[in-house]
């Protein structure tokens, strides 16, 4: 269940509340109990997925294939970053 964030536009009391989707919102404040002034609050999500190791799913069985949603960082991509090293050895002198 999500947790919503409400206020009040009467005396400012700021509040949570988990509920169902389907739930109604509140209509009474719980600090100073005037109804019809709560509204829902526009929030951001707390939390974010970032860096490697974040796959589609921790769950799968052995043989799946596990697929990286974070792209190629991590591990994959200090292996193909060695892979990819240009020759850095000077070049001898044709003539001699």
């Amino acid at each position: 269940m999500p947790i919503y964030a409400f206020t009040c536009d009467a005396c400012g009391h700021a509040f949570d509340r988990l509920q169902k989707l389907s739930d109604a919102d509140p209509v009474t404040c719980p600090a100073c109990g005037v109804e019809g002034k709560v509204r829902r609050q526009l929030t951001a999500p707390t939390f974010r997925l970032a860096g490697g190791g974040w796959y589609e799913t921790d769950f799968k069985k052995d043989g799946d294939k596990k697929r990286n949603l974070a792209g190629e960082g991590g591990e994959g991509a200090k292996k193909a970053a060695d892979v990819a090293k240009p020759d850095t050895k000077p070049k001898g002198d044709a003539a001699g």
